[in-house]
């Protein structure tokens, strides 16, 4: 599964987010997914928590990692796959697949684990994920993964931390 046209437009305007995010620092309240959730903090609380690089600018400014970045995207051992943001467990090893984009790909997240929203950005709607418990933004899911879900959860590593063990 390669990137299509649009996926190469993403991928340049969400680097180049990162870089400015990343250089920058953002004021004012974070911009996770709308709503109210478990684990919550102020934009500098999670600015402390999480410092001012790509894992911020990912969770709470949904920006997006350079593809091919992620120490996660060859992580083949068994395990889960958490939030950096609140530790909120999210896939299961069992479910990572190679999609060939450049980001981890799942076919499922755990149960109750993420939560979607609709994305309207760069003139194209697609189906955001975040984090269940903080709202961290994690990724995008797709409807081109493999059976048996036909869903292909492409999540940005640095929102994501490992832990080897059992899945």
């Amino acid at each position: 599964m390669g990137c299509t046209r649009r996926d190469m437009i993403g991928i340049g305007l969400g680097g180049a987010s990162v870089a400015i995010l990343a250089g920058w620092g953002i004021s004012g309240p974070a911009s996770a997914a709308p709503g109210t959730f478990p684990v919550t903090l102020t934009d500098a609380e999670w600015r402390k928590k999480l410092g001012t690089g790509d894992t911020y600018a990912v969770l709470r400014h949904e920006a997006t990692e350079t593809p091919g970045s992620s120490k996660l995207l060859n992580e083949h051992r068994a395990g889960i796959f958490s939030c950096a943001g609140c530790a909120q467990p999210l896939f299961s090893s069992k479910t990572k697949f190679d999609s060939g984009t450049g980001w981890p790909s799942f076919w499922q997240p755990l149960p109750t684990a993420v939560g979607t929203t609709t994305d309207s950005t760069l003139g194209m709607s697609r189906t955001e994920v975040h984090c269940a418990r903080c709202g961290g933004h994690l990724g995008h899911v797709f409807d081109d993964g493999p059976k048996p879900t036909g869903k292909r959860y492409c999540m940005n590593g640095v929102a994501m931390r490992f832990t080897p063990g059992k899945a």
